[in-house]
Parts: structure tokens; sequence; C-alpha cells
């Protein structure tokens, strides 16, 4: 049973063994595109995808995590596993565009109309609902996200490219939800990259990727991994936080540890529910559940407990397994402390 007051989540990953992914090769870049990190053969694969998903669904559970995901194992990025698999894409040709860090990186290549012609994460959602009786979330990359993750050579305007992403999506979440999906969340950390195109299409992209639904569901907000973005390459605000107000969505989910957000923007998103990042991935240590509970302290000057929601600042693929596991374990631990506090 969820608690009523701060119940905590993850973002959505959790570190994939060693004995499965390339990590070096991983810890370069985040792949759009796909690339073969994988260190087991074709065959034995899925196989061993599944054995690391239980993994991180026990880990999350060990540590007392209230609602979890699969971790993402058996993706190599939050983003490009499903972005790949639509038709309309040059797999063979990529595009490439310049990233957040100025580097260029290679991107799906859009040649034709967007269509989702096969379910993508819905046996990974199967798998998650048979292996926990935790409430579950499944994650999806967001229509403005993986507009700005792409090449564009079909459609007129961007924005009917985000439009298309947005159908795609929402065919996708709805048949997460019949899968057993408990929550469904949407990553959209572009949105503050063109705050302009934000402000013009965003909302309107996210209320049709959501639309239907009856699960709650979310969208989530950061600055960039900590591994790849340090911590004074991150800004100190969001530039599109507040219209998020506008969606459909019932949570918002924001990156508040690591840049010491100043959480008086809490206030702007008063009509939802806020997933609070306390828990810095930038740093090696492991908190203690007493800095975990001070910082859910401080987001309660802003916001009411039945609307708080302690989480990870970020996923957390790109740290090792223990100290994932540590930093878990101190937010369950943390956010009980607050809890009996208030109860």
């Amino acid at each position: 049973m969820i608690p009523s007051l701060l119940p905590t989540t993850v973002v959505g990953s959790y570190p994939q063994p060693d004995w499965l992914v390339n990590r070096e090769m991983l810890s370069k870049t985040v792949p759009r595109v796909r690339v073969d990190i994988w260190r087991v053969p074709e065959p034995w694969l899925e196989q061993a995808q599944d054995d690391a998903t239980l993994l991180a669904i026990r880990d999350m559970e060990r540590a007392g995590i209230d609602i979890i995901t699969d971790g993402e194992i058996r993706r190599e990025s939050y983003s490009n596993r499903f972005a790949t698999a639509l038709e309309g894409i040059d797999m063979d040709n990529p595009g490439y565009v310049r990233t957040r860090s100025g580097n260029e990186t290679p991107v799906p290549r859009v040649v034709g109309r967007l269509k989702r012609t096969r379910a993508v994460e819905v046996r990974d959602m199967q798998f998650l609902r048979r292996n926990t009786e935790r409430a579950a979330k499944i994650t999806l990359p967001g229509p403005f996200t993986m507009s700005r993750q792409a090449m564009n050579e079909f459609y007129k305007d961007d924005d009917e490219l985000v439009m298309d992403y947005a159908a795609v999506v929402n065919a996708e979440a709805r048949d997460l939800e019949a899968a057993g999906a408990d929550i469904i969340q949407l990553d959209e950390p572009w949105l503050r990259d063109d705050p302009a195109a934000a402000e013009r299409i965003a909302v309107k992209a996210i209320n049709r990727a959501l639309e239907g639904l009856r699960i709650p569901t979310i969208v989530h907000l950061c600055f960039g991994y900590a591994a790849l973005v340090p911590g004074e390459k991150k800004p100190v605000g969001y530039s599109f936080l507040p219209q998020l107000s506008a969606t459909t969505a019932d949570q918002i989910s924001i990156e508040a540890a690591q840049p010491k957000l100043d959480l008086g923007v809490l206030r702007d998103l008063s009509p939802k529910k806020v997933l609070l990042g306390v828990i810095d991935l930038n740093d090696k240590a492991v908190e203690t559940p007493q800095q975990v509970a001070d910082r859910i302290r401080a987001g309660l000057k802003f916001m009411p407990a039945d609307k708080l929601i302690p989480a990870p600042d970020c996923g957390m693929k790109y740290i090792p397994r223990d100290i994932a596991f540590g930093k878990l374990k101190a937010l369950a631990d943390g956010a009980a402390i607050v809890r009996k506090e208030i109860a």
C-alpha cells in the first residue's frame, strides 16, 4: 500500500549490471540511436535482461521504495528504445544534431510519417507487474524531447512532428495502462532547452500524449544526468516550469538536490503533486536519512505533505549499484522520519 504522505519513488532507471552492459561505452553519451552496449549475445540477451530487471526490482523493494519501475534495464537510454521502434525512421542512415553539451551525436532521421506499428514497452510492463506487488510505474520519452532528438526531413514544421510523436506516445501509453501500469511518466528534459518552442507546443503535445488515460501521470524535467553534466554546468532554475500546471499530468517531477534549486518554484506547481529530487546523484557519498529528511522538510515549507513525493533527482543508471541502493535506502528512511513527525 502506498503511504498517503510522502510516498517514495524512483525517477526511472537503475544501474545495469556490469555483466550485462559495457559501462565504458555507455558512459560516453546518452544514445539516441541503437548502440550495442550489451555484453550478452543475442540468443540469451532477453533472458539476461529479465534477470537484471529482477535484481533492480528487488533492490528497490529491499530499499523500501513505495513506487518502483523496471529500472529501464532493457534500454540503452531513456528514449532511444521507443524512438527507434517507430515507422518513418531511417535506422540505417542517422541524422546528426548538436547535444546540450555542444557535441554532435547521431539521432533518428525522420523520413516519413511517424507510426507505431507494434507495442514497444508492453512486455516490460507485464514483466514488472508479474514480479512485484508494489505500485508500478513505467516511463516513456515525451513527444517534445523526442522531436529535439531527431532530424526532421519529412514534416513541414517541427510542431507537426511533435504532435505525431504525441500520438504514438499516447497509443503506447494506453497499452501500458492495459498491461497493468499504476502510473505513467513522460520524460521531457528538453523542455528547458527551447522555452519559446515549449511555450508554443509542449503543453498541447503533452496533453495529447496523455489523452484518455485513467491512471496518474507524471511529466519529468531535469538538467541532465549528473555523470554527464557536472554541477557547475547546471542552471539554478528552470526556464519552462510554471507552464506545466496547464497540462493534464497529475504530477511534475523536478531535479532539486544537485543544483540546489530554489524551492520557491514549488508554488508555481501548486495545482499538482510534485516529485521532488532530494537525492544528489553527483555526490558519490550516500546521503544519511537525516540529510534526506532535511531536504524533504525544505520542500514542505512550500508544499503540503500530501502533494510531495520524495525521489532522486534523475535516473540512476550512471552510478554504481551499491551507491544507488544506499541512496534509495536513505531516501526511504529519510521519508519515514518526516512521515512520523507529521503523522
